[in-house]
């Protein structure tokens, strides 16, 4: 961790001032949510991440606080073919402004290119990378080609089965014209 800072407690009016880089490796397990969607969680998964922040100046106004998150990961996701694991690369790479309450976000979104995120006394960037992973997700993991074949049925083989059992309905014809 960089000097002490606290990622999930952070001044950003201090952290712009500094301008140090918040560099570190999180362990998915501290990602709650993120370790929900992951194909068995294995203790030394971790996520490689860093944030910055600047102050960048307004015209007539007090400096803005802006937030650059970076992170790269790739997470055991859960093919939907074969249902084994896939890995996928996640990246996040997000611009955020800081702005003084939600009624100003509300109003600026529309209009704004950048995210907009509300300053608070002890802000959370776990939390915001944690949101941006989850949404880095493809929609429907897969394999370009599974090492396994794909089972598509649960009872595939019992129906198989019960065909296989079944008199085939011309047999009965067959047997007449014999």
């Amino acid at each position: 961790m960089s000097k002490n800072l606290n990622a999930q407690r952070l001044n950003m009016q201090a952290f712009a001032q500094e301008g140090l880089p918040l560099v570190e490796i999180t362990p998915l397990q501290n990602m709650e949510r993120l370790a929900h969607e992951l194909h068995g969680l294995q203790p030394d998964l971790s996520i490689n991440w860093q944030a910055v922040a600047e102050l960048r100046p307004q015209a007539g106004a007090e400096d803005v606080v802006w937030l650059h998150l970076q992170a790269k990961a790739v997470l055991p996701l859960t093919c939907q073919r074969c249902m084994g694991a896939v890995p996928t690369t996640v990246e996040v790479d997000q611009w955020y402004r800081f702005v003084a309450d939600e009624d100003i976000a509300m109003a600026e979104d529309d209009q704004s290119e950048e995210d907009l995120l509300v300053m608070t006394p002890q802000f959370d960037v776990l939390e915001v990378l944690e949101d941006e992973l989850l949404m880095a997700l493809p929609l429907v993991p897969m394999h370009d080609t599974c090492p396994e074949n794909p089972v598509f049925s649960a009872g595939e083989a019992e129906l198989a089965e019960q065909e296989d059992a079944k008199p085939h309905p011309f047999a009965a014809l067959a047997k007449l014209k014999k």
